[in-house]
């Protein structure tokens, strides 16, 4: 199918097979720069603290103190490079470039060691399938800096319409953020009502960690890659815990599905890139599944939804 120039370049393909290799190497260049924020930064409810965040040109870990010092790393898939900053105006830069997962961690410290920071991560892979070593992986090599782009321009659009689609709900909600654990931007709503404890399970993620991050009842969705039993880019919704009756619900637009293996909904990201509108398909998924889960799980959705927010319009609440 041909798609108008500006929606194509917008909503670029990305074929899983092709950038695959890609894909694996930079989740895991991610991991190391997450957890290079994880070791600073005292714990936030649901594991907030770790996250990465979409800029206009890559991923940001945002300002991370280390003691008085400040510092920040930013990914920029346009250059494509690695950039480290401080509050004292120091600055240094990493070519992104194929390379191993170990060269990288090398570089990233060495340079963290210049610039006057010390700290130890967690050299361990989190949420992958194999138990991987960060500063030994020489498996992972390959990067395609044009895929990397592609993947970096679908964030984009996501994160705007996942922050538009946020703005219809007062009652808690995560900011849009990207989690390098399980590579996927996310944006989270919650009941507001304590959930059962979480099962556990995820590989190679303490239970713990799990448990804490959905200690409230969610209605979560966002963009990932695929992988596993969906091997293209999609966008998902789940409910924790999942109410009786979620997966029966009539979900928009068509070609949304419920996968019994992964228990979430899926849209498949060519059927977004595809369609007349994309920000209304989006929209759309993540309005649907969101009801399916707030009708499901009994919220009080009165209390915690507003109209979508408008460009300087602040909302007046009723009466």
């Amino acid at each position: 199918m041909t798609l108008p120039k500006e929606q194509s370049e917008a909503w670029p393909e990305l074929p899983y097979g092709q950038w695959r290799d890609t894909y694996a190497t930079l989740h895991l260049w991610t991991q190391i720069i997450g957890k290079v924020r994880l070791s600073l930064t005292p714990w936030l409810n649901h594991s907030w603290h770790v996250a990465l965040y979409v800029t206009a040109r890559g991923l940001t870990t945002s300002p991370i103190a280390s003691g008085d010092r400040v510092f920040q790393i930013d990914f920029d898939f346009i250059a494509p490079s690695l950039h480290f900053r401080t509050g004292e105006g120091l600055q240094a830069e990493i070519p992104l470039r194929p390379q191993s997962v170990a060269d990288f961690y090398s570089a990233v410290f060495a340079t963290l060691a210049d610039l006057g920071i010390e700290l130890k991560i967690n050299e361990w892979a989190n949420e992958v399938p194999d138990r991987i070593r960060l500063s030994e992986d020489r498996l992972h090599a390959a990067f395609d800096p044009d895929y990397a782009r592609r993947w970096w321009k679908i964030l984009v659009q996501a994160d705007r319409v996942l922050k538009f689609f946020r703005s219809g709900f007062v009652g808690k909600c995560s900011p849009v953020h990207f989690f390098w654990g399980s590579f996927d931007l996310a944006a989270t709503r919650f009941s507001g009502r304590r959930a059962p404890p979480h099962p556990g399970g995820v590989p190679n993620l303490p239970d713990d960690v799990a448990r804490e991050a959905y200690s409230h009842e969610v209605s979560s969705a966002g963009f990932w890659p695929g992988s596993g039993p969906i091997e293209y880019p999609a966008f998902y919704s789940y409910a924790y815990p999942e109410p009786p009756g979620f997966r029966k619900a009539n979900i928009h637009p068509e070609g949304a599905f419920y996968s019994e293996e992964l228990r979430e909904f899926i849209l498949p990201y060519e059927a977004v890139r595809a369609a007349a509108s994309p920000d209304k398909a989006l929209v759309d998924f993540l309005q649907s599944t969101y009801e399916a889960a707030a009708n499901a799980g009994g919220w009080d959705r009165a209390a915690l939804e507003c109209p979508f927010g408008e460009v300087g319009v602040p909302h007046v609440p009723s009466v």
